[in-house]
């Protein structure tokens, strides 16, 4: 599965990091969105779409989004259990919801959470692919 991560992203960024680190078998390709050359390599992707919440397309064509997207990931490296109940149909709304307003203030929340702004050092573009 391909997934579309927000580089400019303090939270996204970590979590990619982890999904990299545990991804021993090459199931994942992530794709930071705000790469230069992003628009390059896949001209066919909104990125309006895109940056506003995770997107990952699977093997068959298929998008997906949300948290779809991170139970789908934290499956295909074995923790997949971790994220399963999120997917259940009563704490899936829930969970949609509570997603949903993390995506459009991610850079807050990210701030908050790790002291670190949408435009540091640290949260450059490509940024998961140098370390």
């Amino acid at each position: 599965m391909i997934i579309f991560y927000d580089g400019y992203c303090p939270l996204c960024i970590a979590e990619m990091k982890h999904l990299r680190k545990r991804d021993k078998h090459k199931k994942l390709t992530l794709v930071d969105i705000q790469a230069p050359d992003f628009a390059t390599r896949f001209p066919a992707m909104d990125w309006h779409a895109l940056n506003a919440r995770i997107h990952g397309l699977r093997e068959d064509g298929t998008l997906i989004t949300g948290l779809d997207v991170t139970h789908e990931a934290w499956k295909a490296v074995g923790m997949g259990w971790l994220y399963a109940p999120l997917r259940w149909p009563i704490i899936r709304h829930v969970a949609d919801g509570a997603y949903n307003l993390f995506a459009k203030h991610r850079y807050t929340i990210s701030y908050l959470l790790t002291g670190k702004k949408r435009e540091c050092e640290r949260c450059i573009p490509g940024e998961l692919n140098e370390k």
